[in-house]
C-alpha cells in the first residue's frame, strides 16, 4: 500500500469542498504525497494556482477535474487527467451547472421541507456564504443545517447521523446518499451532458478520462461497466477510499482486461467527508508499479 499519490481531492471551487488550493497543496506536503491532482466537480478553477503552489513544494501535479455526467439514464462522475485547462470547453461545463443550480436548490429545499423540517433560504445562504458556489445547496449542506438545530437534537430521521449513530462516520455525505442522490426524495434532477461527451471533450483536450470511484455509482448495475468502458474511457479509480480490498481487486482486474491504467484517489473534501484523509484509497499494488505505469500517461517527478 502506498500514499504518496493521491489523484482526486476537491478544493473550495468544488461545491462542496472546504480548503483553497494552496492550502491543498501544503495539506499533502504534510502527508508526504508527492503526486496530486485536486479534480473539482465542474470546474477547472483550481488548477493555475495549485500548479504554482506545487511547483514552488516540488510536488507533481496533474491538472484536474470531475464531470458529472449520464450514461443509460444514471449518473457517473469522469475525471479528466492532464488537460489543456484553460480551454473554453471548460467554461461551459462549468456555466451549464452555474444556470441550473439555484433552481436545483430551491427545489431541494422545498423537498427537504416536505420531510417536516422547518428550514428556510436564510438558512442555506448562511451556511454557503463562504463557497465559491453560493448558490448551489449540497445534500451535505442540508445535513450539516439540520444536524446542527438544536430543535433536531432528537428527531428520529436524523438520529443514525449523530454520535454513535449507524451512518455517523461520515453524516454528513450518508444523509446526502439516503435522501438527495439519483432516486431519493429530495432528488432534483440536473442535466449533465452525455458521458460520451465528456470522454471526447477530455481527448480533445489531450487528457485521459478516467471512471471515477466506479463502485459508488455503479453499485447495482455492474452490467453497465462493459458498455461504458466501450465508450473510450482510459483508466478506471480503482483504488478509493469507497471501495473494499474486494471490490477495488475487482476493479483493478476488469482494467487490465480492457488494457486501462488504474489510478487511485481519497475523494478528500474536509469537513463534509471528515472521515476521510488525503492519502486515504486502499491501494493494493506496490508503489513501485503504481508510479511505472502512471508515468506512460503522466509525467511524474518522482524516482522510486
Amino acid at each position: 500500500m502506498n500514499n504518496s499519490i493521491d489523484l482526486h481531492m476537491h478544493s473550495r471551487y468544488s461545491d462542496d469542498g472546504e480548503f483553497t488550493p494552496t492550502e491543498l497543496v501544503e495539506k499533502c506536503v504534510a502527508s508526504g504525497i508527492q503526486a496530486m491532482s485536486i479534480t473539482d466537480h465542474n470546474t477547472v478553477r483550481a488548477n493555475a494556482e495549485a500548479q504554482r503552489a506545487a511547483k514552488k513544494k516540488g510536488i507533481s501535479y496533474i491538472p484536474g477535474i470531475e464531470i458529472d455526467c449520464v450514461f443509460q439514464n444514471k449518473n457517473f462522475h469522469v475525471l479528466g487527467y492532464d488537460i489543456d485547462y484553460q480551454n473554453s470547453d471548460f467554461v461551459r461545463i462549468e456555466k451549464n451547472i452555474d444556470d441550473q443550480s439555484f433552481d436545483a436548490s430551491l427545489k431541494m429545499l422545498a423537498e427537504t421541507q416536505a420531510l417536516g423540517f422547518r428550514i428556510t433560504e436564510n438558512d442555506m445562504w448562511e451556511v454557503s456564504k463562504n463557497n465559491f458556489w453560493q448558490g448551489s445547496w449540497t445534500g451535505e449542506m442540508f445535513a450539516e443545517v439540520l444536524l446542527n438545530k438544536p430543535e433536531y437534537n432528537n428527531h428520529p430521521l436524523l438520529r443514525p447521523y449523530r454520535s454513535g449513530g449507524v451512518k455517523s462516520n461520515n453524516p454528513y455525505v450518508n444523509f446526502y446518499w439516503d435522501y438527495y442522490s439519483q432516486g431519493k426524495s429530495c432528488y432534483v434532477k440536473i442535466e449533465y451532458p452525455p458521458l460520451e461527451d465528456v470522454v471526447n471533450i477530455i481527448h480533445r483536450n489531450g487528457g485521459k478520462a478516467v471512471l471515477a470511484h466506479p463502485n459508488v455509482n455503479l453499485k447495482d448495475h455492474y452490467d453497465l461497466l462493459h458498455p461504458l468502458i466501450c465508450t473510450g474511457i482510459d483508466g478506471i479509480e480503482a483504488f478509493s477510499s469507497y471501495h473494499t480490498p474486494s471490490q477495488a481487486f475487482h476493479f483493478f482486474r476488469e482494467a487490465k482486461d480492457f488494457k486501462l491504467f488504474v489510478t487511485c484517489g481519497s475523494d478528500f473534501h474536509g469537513k463534509t467527508k471528515p472521515t476521510i484523509s488525503l492519502g486515504q484509497h486502499g491501494c493494493l499494488i506496490s508503489e513501485n508499479e503504481l508510479i511505472s505505469s502512471l508515468k506512460k500517461y503522466f509525467i511524474l517527478d518522482i524516482d522510486k
